[in-house]
């Protein structure tokens, strides 16, 4: 084990760090998963750097996310923005572990995927966006009413719907729903304004 690997090992324990505790626990507060991403991580670096000297290290990086993306498929408790945070990790320990003479690309690639991960998952970003899962006490098959029920009842304008169970006997409709908030952008937008610029919108209207 070379210096080269120790100092890219170290790159990935401290991205991964930040990553998870910096980024992911302070905005989801999932304890749970924490250990998971940690362990994924810590676990792909330790055999990718083991095995990084051998001819089976490409086919080592893709047998281990297929490996993961079958753990996907059977757990339910994970969304996917949670699978997108399990992919990182696990590839940050693989660049970390397979490595290579030049560190720069490798530390490079690492520090990439924080910040990607930082921005796309920003509170930030497309703030009014909302995902529900909705059963309502009205079996309804239309889908214009079904979508006009769903934003007068969830405040928001429809983008998309599924009905994934309709039940005439009982009367009710499981729908899976995507829609925006009214109004959240903009107040968003008002509540980053300043005390002087609200005075001079203020003028302005005048």
């Amino acid at each position: 084990m070379n210096s080269n690997t120790l100092i890219l090992a170290a790159v990935d324990v401290a991205a991964t760090a930040v990553l998870v505790l910096g980024i992911y626990y302070r905005r989801h507060r999932r304890r749970d998963l924490v250990v998971a991403f940690f362990g994924v991580n810590i676990g792909v670096l330790a055999v990718a750097t083991v095995l990084s000297s051998t001819e089976v290290a490409l086919g080592l990086g893709l047998g281990l996310f297929g490996v993961l993306s079958i753990i996907r498929l059977r757990s339910s408790e994970i969304s996917q923005r949670e699978v997108a945070y399990y992919f990182a990790t696990l590839a940050m320990g693989l660049i970390g572990g397979l490595g290579g003479a030049n560190i720069a690309v490798p530390a490079g690639l690492i520090t990439l995927i924080v910040v990607i991960m930082w921005a796309v998952d920003h509170p930030a970003l497309l703030p009014a966006s909302r995902h529900q899962i909705v059963r309502l006490d009205r079996a309804i098959a239309d889908e214009l009413e079904l979508r006009d029920e769903l934003a007068s009842r969830l405040g928001g304008d429809v983008t998309a719907l599924t009905v994934q169970h309709l039940d005439l006997v009982n009367d009710s409709t499981l729908v899976d729903v995507r829609y925006t908030l009214r109004g959240l952008v903009r107040r968003t937008a008002l509540a980053r304004v300043t005390p002087k610029q609200r005075i001079a919108l203020a003028e302005e209207a005048r």
